[in-house]
């Protein structure tokens, strides 16, 4: 039922993107694992970690696209979310290293062990189970983006206001997971990780496995994202993105709206990030940096704000091209970037997909629940009969 209902909010284009995501799924695990590696088809373990890496990203992205370029939301801290999926999932492979760790001890991490910690704290408690870590992947970020969500949206706290708060909070977090009495690592973080669910996190099999649900997780977070936008919740959410205070002035509570979609965004950037630490091998609070919550920003901005598949586009060909400066001029990297976000800026604000087709929301009508119709491009609020004549 839910599944049918999920894919008749799919287009053509929505359906041909999903079939290439599926395909790659596919295709690269093959390559890796099939194809022997003296032929010239032969894809190395380094390029499907790295494929892996690019897939949380674009989760990441397209979480941002949510958010900013449907709900009017510039988050400029959605790397605290991805962080914190990625802390859960770290504590869950820490406990699976046992006696294995350096110091053997069988329910401490090293790093307790070697700060002296008694005990295991509270807080760590249940994180040896694999089903609870999937809980908390979603519950952990969920929590803070909702709690954090409730003031701000209820304070009516918009705009660069907003954007700087984000900010604040996701820099707090790292001053904070910096510290070692916190009980995650302080400056090391967490690492040394050996297997997932009796997997080995090294053996290429695993780093395949966790590629191919990379992607299908990349694929259920967008058809999730066109499911909201394309409800009548999403035209309402559009509305309040255009013209906000004429959509409270029709009866409905933008704060709920952002709310809602504010938290689902957040959940889906855990997501990316417990993911993307078992592919990488650590976590630590450098992932907490403001910069990276910008750097995602602008992978959105250029492949393309308010498309969903521009954001997916945008984080992997950003992400490509920061691959391939910092090997060949690691010290050119960020002005780079910084010209890429100014050249999209300017030339091309609808980013890379605007390059191919129009993305302009059309124009949507709130008559659809009962309310006065509000033209999503000009802002326009008045009877549908006036705007006809």
């Amino acid at each position: 039922m839910l599944s049918r209902y999920l894919l008749k909010k799919l287009d053509i284009s929505a359906m041909w993107f999903l079939a290439v995501l599926a395909a790659i799924a596919l295709l690269v695990p093959a390559l890796n694992l099939l194809v022997p590696e003296t032929s010239a088809f032969h894809l190395s373990t380094y390029w499907v970690v790295l494929l892996g890496k690019y897939a949380c990203y674009a989760l990441l992205a397209l979480s941002v696209d949510l958010v900013w370029g449907y709900a009017g939301i510039l988050s400029l801290g959605h790397g605290a979310f991805f962080a914190l999926g990625g802390y859960v999932m770290g504590m869950y492979l820490m406990r699976q290293i046992g006696s294995r760790g350096v110091y053997g001890d069988p329910i401490l991490p090293d790093f307790m062990v070697f700060l002296n910690w008694p005990e295991l704290p509270w807080f760590w408690l249940g994180s040896d189970v694999f089903a609870f870590t999937l809980i908390m992947i979603l519950f952990v970020p969920g929590l803070l983006a909702f709690a954090f969500g409730w003031f701000a949206f209820r304070s009516r706290v918009t705009g660069v206001y907003l954007s700087i708060i984000t900010q604040a909070l996701t820099y707090a977090l790292m001053l904070a997971f910096f510290r070692n009495n916190m009980g995650f690592g302080g400056n090391n973080g967490l690492t040394d990780f050996k297997d997932i669910l009796g997997f080995s996190l090294q053996d290429d099999g695993t780093r395949a496995a966790l590629f191919s649900i990379s992607i299908v997780m990349l694929m259920l977070g967008f058809i999730i994202c066109r499911a909201i936008i394309t409800s009548q919740f999403g035209k309402a959410l559009i509305a309040v993105r255009d013209a906000e205070s004429r959509v409270r002035f029709l009866g409905y509570k933008a704060e709920s709206y952002k709310l809602f979609v504010w938290t689902v965004s957040a959940m889906m950037a855990g997501v990316a990030g417990a993911l993307y630490v078992p592919q990488v091998g650590i976590i630590n609070p450098s992932e907490f940096a403001p910069a990276n919550s910008i750097e995602t920003v602008i992978w959105v901005a250029v492949g393309g704000r308010g498309t969903l598949i521009g954001a997916v586009i945008g984080a992997v060909s950003v992400n490509f091209a920061k691959t391939w400066f910092t090997a060949a001029l690691p010290e050119l990297w960020l002005f780079a970037l910084g010209t890429l976000f100014i050249v999209v800026t300017i030339f091309m604000p609808k980013g890379i997909l605007g390059l191919f087709a129009g993305h302009k929301i059309k124009p949507f009508n709130l008559s659809i629940f009962g309310k006065k119709s509000v033209d999503a491009e000009d802002g326009g609020v008045g009877d549908n009969n006036a705007k006809s004549s």
